[in-house]
């Protein structure tokens, strides 16, 4: 599993055990206080073919593992209203 950094300025947080869930349900608990990881393995059969898997161009294929009690990364759109 790869953690993916961003907090910038050397900031560093406090990691504690934190449940992690896979777009597949998979969950794992990690000390990380990280907003999301990317899990590289992709150990299971199902892997390949995974709806939520992302292949970046350059890059290994990986799916994002969020904290269990994360709102959905587009949650916040769903309040979204255009202008009229």
């Amino acid at each position: 599993m790869t953690e993916r950094r961003g907090r910038g300025r050397g900031q560093a947080a406090a990691a504690g055990p934190t449940t992690f869930r896979a777009g597949c349900g998979r969950e794992w608990v990690l000390a990380s206080a990280e907003a999301d990881l990317a899990y590289t393995e992709q150990a299971f059969p199902e892997c390949p073919v995974c709806p939520h898997r992302v292949e970046p161009e350059g890059g290994p294929p990986f799916c994002t593992l969020r904290p269990v009690d994360a709102p959905h990364p587009f949650a916040a759109l769903a309040g979204l209203k255009l202008p009229e």
